[in-house]
Parts: C-alpha cells; sequence; structure tokens
C-alpha cells in the first residue's frame, strides 16, 4: 500500500512539475523570443558571410616559434580569438611610426617594415600554414574561405619606410603589401598628415612631388591607396589623382566624431565618386570624441609609457628607438591569463596587450597617471557598438551601402565595448540584423565592397601595364 502511495505522489508531483514548466513557457514574454529569433538569425548570417577586418596592427616578437598566433595571447587577434568569433580575415599592419626624414630614418623604417613583412609570411608558412594562409588577390581570399582557413592580407600603415626610393612599392608589393596609407601621424615625406592641423603641413594640406608618383606607381602595381591618416586636402589630391578606387582602412565620421582622424562628408562624398569604400573602425576615440585636454594627456602618457618600447604602437622601434632592428626585446610570451585579460575588457583596446609587456614599475606608473588623468579630465562613456554601428549608418545614408566597410584597428588602439577582440566579432553582425540590415548588405559590410574595390585596382592594374 505504501508503495502505492508512493508512485501516486511522484505521478503527482511530475504532473505539478510539468504543469509549472508549461506555465514559465506560456508566460515567456514576447520580447525575449524576439531576441532568441533575432540572434539566431544574425547567428546564421555570421555563419554565412565572410567576416574582414582591415586594420589589424601586429608586433614581429609575436610571430616565432616559441610565441606567436597559435597560442591564445593578450593580442586581440590571434587565431584562437579569431577561431571563437568567426573572423575569416585579418589585414596585417606592417606599421612604423613617423621618423626623421632623413638617410638614417628612411633606413631604420625600412628594416623595421621588413621585420614585419617577414614575420606574417613566417606564421604563413611555417609556423601554421594548415590554419591560416596568405592572401594575395581576392581570388585567395575565397579559395583559403573554402579550405575553412583564416586568412592573412599584408598591408602598410605608413609610406615613410619606402624612403625616396619609388622602386620599394613594387618591393612591397611583392612581399604581399595590398595597401598603404601615405602618413601616419606626423608629416611623411610622401604627403602632410592629420596631424597637420595642429602642427602644421609641409606640402600646403597636401602631396609631395614623391607622393604624387608613389600614388601613380601604387596604381601600376595594383596596391589600394589608403586614405586613413593622411591630411584631409592630401586625400582630396590622392582621389583626384588614383586611377583606381581608393579605401580609408580604418576611420570614423567626422560629423559624429570631431577629430581629425575622421572622413568629413566632403571626403565621403569624393570617395562615393571614386569609387571607394571607409572602413568603419571600431576605435572608441574615434567614435565619441575625448575632451581636447584629455587626449592630449592620453597621447603625452602613451609617447612617454609606451614610445619606446613600440614607436607609438602597435609595435617596437628599429635602430633609431633605441633597438636594433630585427632583434627580438627580452620579454615573456604574453599568454593571456585571467588577470592579463581583464584590463582589455576594462580598458578596451590593446590596453591588456600592452600591460602585460610592460615591467611592473612601469605598469604601476600608467597605473598611477592614468587614474590622475581620469580625476582630472573624466573619460566620456565608452564607446559600444552601438556607437560604431550610428557612424556606418550615417555613412550608408550619405554614400550608399555600396562604399562602406568594418574594420577595428585591434592591437593598435582599438577596441569598443562589446567588440573588444576578434572573439566579440559576432556582436557587430547581431547589431547590423538589429538594425534591420539585410544578408546581402551586411555580407557587403564585412567584406563585399572591400574586395570589389580590391579587385578594380587590379583591373587598372592591368590595363596600365600594358599600356
Amino acid at each position: 500500500m505504501k508503495h502505492v502511495q508512493r508512485k501516486l505522489m511522484f505521478a503527482g508531483l511530475t504532473a505539478s512539475t510539468l504543469g509549472l514548466l508549461f506555465h514559465i513557457t506560456a508566460w515567456t514574454s514576447p520580447a525575449q523570443s524576439n531576441d532568441a529569433d533575432l540572434a539566431a538569425k544574425a547567428k546564421r548570417i555570421h555563419d554565412r558571410v565572410i567576416k574582414l577586418d582591415t586594420h589589424n596592427d601586429i608586433d614581429a616578437s609575436n610571430f616565432t616559434a616559441e610565441c606567436n598566433y597559435t597560442m591564445r595571447l593578450t593580442t586581440q587577434v590571434n587565431l584562437p580569438k579569431m577561431v571563437e568569433g568567426d573572423m575569416d580575415v585579418s589585414f596585417m599592419i606592417v606599421y612604423v611610426g613617423q621618423g626623421p626624414l632623413t638617410p638614417e630614418g628612411y633606413d631604420s623604417a625600412y628594416q623595421q617594415a621588413v621585420e614585419k613583412f617577414e614575420a606574417v609570411h613566417r606564421l604563413t608558412e611555417k609556423i601554421a600554414p594548415d590554419k591560416i594562409g596568405l592572401a594575395l588577390t581576392p581570388a585567395d581570399v575565397v579559395a583559403l574561405h573554402k579550405k575553412n582557413k583564416r586568412i592573412a592580407v599584408i598591408a602598410v600603415e605608413n609610406g615613410y619606410p619606402i624612403g625616396t626610393d619609388i622602386k620599394r612599392v613594387q618591393e612591397f608589393y611583392d612581399r604581399g603589401a595590398r595597401y598603404m596609407s601615405l602618413a601616419h601621424n606626423g608629416n611623411s615625406q610622401l604627403a602632410d598628415s592629420n596631424t597637420g592641423e595642429v602642427q602644421g603641413y609641409l606640402y600646403n594640406n597636401g602631396l609631395s612631388p614623391l607622393g604624387r608618383q608613389v600614388i601613380a606607381e601604387m596604381n601600376r602595381v595594383g596596391m589600394m591607396v589608403d586614405l586613413s591618416h593622411p591630411a584631409k586636402g592630401a586625400n582630396l589630391e590622392a582621389i583626384k589623382l588614383s586611377k583606381a578606387p581608393v579605401i580609408a582602412s580604418h576611420s570614423g565620421v567626422r560629423a559624429l566624431a570631431d577629430v581629425s582622424r575622421n572622413m568629413d562628408d566632403e571626403q565621403l562624398l569624393a570617395l562615393k565618386k571614386n569609387g571607394g569604400v571607409i572602413q568603419i573602425v571600431g576605435f572608441a576615440s574615434y567614435l565619441k570624441a575625448e575632451s581636447k585636454e584629455r587626449t592630449e594627456a592620453l597621447t603625452k602618457l602613451r609617447e612617454d609609457i609606451f614610445g619606446a618600447m613600440a614607436g607609438g604602437r602597435g609595435g617596437r622601434r628599429g635602430a633609431a628607438g633605441g633597438e636594433r632592428a630585427g632583434a627580438a626585446p627580452s620579454r615573456a610570451c604574453p599568454l593571456e591569463t585571467e588577470s592579463t585579460a581583464a584590463p582589455a575588457r576594462r580598458g578596451g583596446g590593446a590596453r591588456g596587450a600592452f600591460l602585460a609587456m610592460l615591467s611592473p614599475e612601469k605598469r604601476a606608473e600608467y597605473e598611477k597617471r592614468m587614474a590622475e588623468i581620469d580625476a582630472k579630465y573624466p573619460p566620456a562613456p565608452r564607446a559600444n557598438v552601438k556607437d560604431m554601428v550610428n557612424h556606418i549608418d550615417y555613412a550608408v545614408k550619405l554614400i550608399g551601402i555600396d562604399h562602406v566597410g568594418i574594420s577595428s584597428d585591434f592591437d593598435g588602439g582599438g577596441g569598443i565595448d562589446d567588440w573588444n577582440s576578434a572573439s566579440e566579432a559576432f556582436n557587430v553582425t547581431l547589431e547590423l540584423v538589429r538594425r534591420g540590415y539585410t544578408e546581402e548588405q551586411i555580407g557587403k559590410l564585412w567584406s563585399g565592397n572591400l574586395l570589389r574595390v580590391w579587385g578594380d585596382v587590379e583591373k587598372v592594374a592591368k590595363k596600365l601595364r600594358k599600356s
């Protein structure tokens, strides 16, 4: 009898439990259901489109047999994080900070550039050829994607390393470079920089005679001209001179964030007429501008703390910066742990990676001065994915969906809330779906437009070489 009572009691509890579960399910809010449907739709789109990021800085020290991108480093981009975020293509940047316009300066910059070229080739040819391949054409991107490999593309930020030898444009192309900007922060021998708005210009807010020749040579070899960092006047002149479409590899919209690095409406409309594309960048201070005082204080802090180690950011200096060009600094491999990952999540951008490379004394100095800056010039709320897509929306409305793309500037200062490394790329797709962009449009934004421009540049180069 007790056995029968226990069975009846169990049956009653089971029925009650099922009833409760039904009751909970029945009361799931429409908003929750819609959010789930939206996320599922975004996931399907994210899986199908090719995700391409046109600007990721590198440090050659992270491309050795002992320390490399097959490991989960503190860098915002590496193979584990690309796989986690289903990020397909990384444009790995050969960046050299602006130095003196002298033979010695050019030689040092060239050696630094070669070191980074060789680093990417080492990763794709020796360290992890089974996991990542080097793309030299848009067709390579598609072919490698079909093989389920991650994809590296090389680009040059700052034409300073070519010195005064125009033959180096062809050399850099042969080494794999598929776009190049003519200047960075500081006027180069080729073009005025956006920093000229404050520091002054060398070429009347435009290109030097050599810079004009370099544009023509880039068109001839098939290298995309990058407008991110040069001055507005230099960009407008480059657009006018270029026989092929141009790109802005990592820029924002100046109408929404008034900083000299961003493109105003005149530049955007000229870019559209040229057939080019602006890659909207996930860089917090280019999406939501900080106060002038805070910006100046942060720039000074970065120069004092990181300058000697990183040439300003994104890699270390060569001989001109106090280290022998090509020599790896003595430091531990920056493997990510809970403690080293946390600063990147809190502070954003490349902060976690940079702090992990500092000595304890330097790190303490950085944190102390950062706290002083925060107290004196409080930061604006940090930009997030919604802010980034606001810039995308603005550009799409002004110049059309075919002329807008996506970039991050990861490991060079980039990073925003919800997209702070390659592992969080899905959040960008999710917000685009939330805004009503279709799969076709999202495919264009993530890669289609950039690949189209790249292909057009190749076609122009073939015609120019024939003639």
